[in-house]
């Protein structure tokens, strides 16, 4: 009787081994891209020129954004993390963009003064960039 109940306890392990190992490797879609709808988008780009963002970062869509310092902001949207630490929200990256020396002090990125107006505009504008 013990031996039949360990046999069918075990039988019943390997008929749902194979459902939880296909289960583990299915991929579902990725997460939709972060937005901040307080921003207008289209300021972005006119103030991503005007604080000189394109000095150091290639932007996409941005005239003379070309720069070679920081990296790309293409596909900024699809991003997991800003700065390598901070997930990907509207939040996290007007802050950075705001002031990104008190997110990471000593980081190669400047502090160049932007407003918290502007850096929603800037972040809307990164946005659209997925």
């Amino acid at each position: 009787m013990m031996v039949r109940r360990l046999l069918w306890a075990l039988g019943a392990a390997l008929m749902i081994l194979p459902v939880v190992a296909v289960t583990g490797c299915a991929s579902t879609a990725p997460p939709p891209p972060p937005e901040s709808r307080s921003g207008r988008s289209d300021r972005g780009a006119e103030l991503i020129a005007q604080y000189g963002c394109g000095s150091c970062h290639t932007i996409p869509g941005v005239n003379r954004a070309d720069g070679l310092v920081g990296p790309p902001l293409n596909r900024f949207g699809a991003r997991s993390y800003i700065a390598g630490q901070l997930p990907n929200n509207a939040d996290n990256l007007q802050h950075w963009i705001a002031d990104p020396q008190a997110v990471e002090p000593g980081t190669a990125m400047p502090n160049l003064g932007v407003t918290a107006i502007d850096a929603q505009d800037i972040a809307a504008y990164l946005y659209t960039l997925d």
